[in-house]
């Protein structure tokens, strides 16, 4: 059975949205879109290294995937970043989508039927671990559904106030364990949670 991973940058609110450039998620009149790129230092990278250095696949919403098969495909060799453009050309790629036939970017693969029962048979199967990487409307239901065994969180110092957060009403209650964490010199906080079972409740009074 494979694990699926949750990877995800979040500001101290909780809020996702569009962490890579102004025009990756304007909706809802956000205005902050790439709060992520002044801290992409070399600590950074090396973190984003370490999370893809493991066999995955990745499972995306259509949204993401949109905004990745529009980029990774046009990197060209010896460019930045060009070592994870390969990467993700190359792994397999499960999409939530309601457009089967117009998923064009190679090794890419369309979810049938019902979302939780297809990516549950989907760990079900020998081979790498599921990668999500943004996809916060299906990472919402994955929470929902109880199906997600790690969280990879890079969490930014920053509050963003409003727009569209990682975890909603909907989670499922589940306990996870803090398995590493580190900082960067500019301040995020890298952390790797491991899903440990129900939530244990207690009281102070004797």
């Amino acid at each position: 059975m494979r694990k699926l991973i949750v990877a995800a940058f979040m500001s101290l609110d909780g809020i996702i949205q569009a962490p890579g450039g102004p025009e990756e998620d304007t909706s809802g009149e956000f205005r902050f879109g790439g709060w992520v790129v002044p801290y992409a230092d070399e600590a950074f990278g090396q973190a984003m290294q370490e999370l893809f250095s493991q066999p995955f696949d990745l499972l995306l919403g259509r949204r993401t995937y949109d905004i990745f098969a529009g980029y990774w495909p046009h990197r060209q060799a010896g460019s930045s970043n060009s070592a994870i453009a390969d990467l993700f050309n190359r792994v397999p790629k499960h999409v939530a989508t309601h457009r089967p036939d117009t998923l064009d970017w190679h090794n890419s693969h369309a979810l049938q039927g019902n979302l939780a029962d297809a990516i549950q048979a989907l760990k079900q199967q020998d081979g790498a671990n599921l990668l999500t990487q943004g996809s916060g409307d299906l990472v919402r239901q994955l929470l929902a559904a109880g199906l997600v065994d790690e969280l990879r969180l890079m969490i930014f110092p920053i509050v963003l106030g409003r727009d569209k957060r990682l975890f909603d009403d909907h989670a499922q209650a589940s306990a996870f364990t803090l398995a590493s964490s580190t900082s960067t010199p500019g301040g995020v906080l890298i952390t790797h949670y491991v899903r440990s079972g129900d939530v244990q409740t207690g009281s102070f009074e004797d």
